[in-house]
């Protein structure tokens, strides 16, 4: 399964060429903290802190990714050119603590 968890449509790409099952934008870091964080490697300590606060308070978003995970192989779908410090990398480790 393969889900998109940014909160805006990734520019550029059509959703027939996407091939993506699940919009999550609501497991996707607010307007105002992607702002913030603008992919700044030196905040991403403090990006992830406030994304895990926001993940708490969506709880039922955060149940239904939790929901395909435990019942299909998921892959999750960003637009960020970061690798290592981007939404889809703090997700993965908080719901590696929820599934704990």
């Amino acid at each position: 399964m393969r889900i998109l968890v940014d909160r805006l449509w990734p520019r550029g790409l059509s959703k027939e060429d996407a091939r993506i099952d699940v919009w999550l934008k609501f497991v996707a870091p607010s307007n105002d903290l992607r702002k913030w964080y603008q992919h700044d490697p030196q905040k991403w300590v403090e990006f992830k802190r406030r994304y895990f606060v926001e993940l708490d308070a969506h709880g039922d978003a955060v149940n239904e990714l939790v929901g395909y995970i435990k019942c299909s192989s998921v892959t999750l779908l960003y637009s960020a050119k970061e690798l290592h410090c981007n939404n889809a990398v703090a997700l993965k480790e908080y719901i590696n603590k929820v599934l704990e």
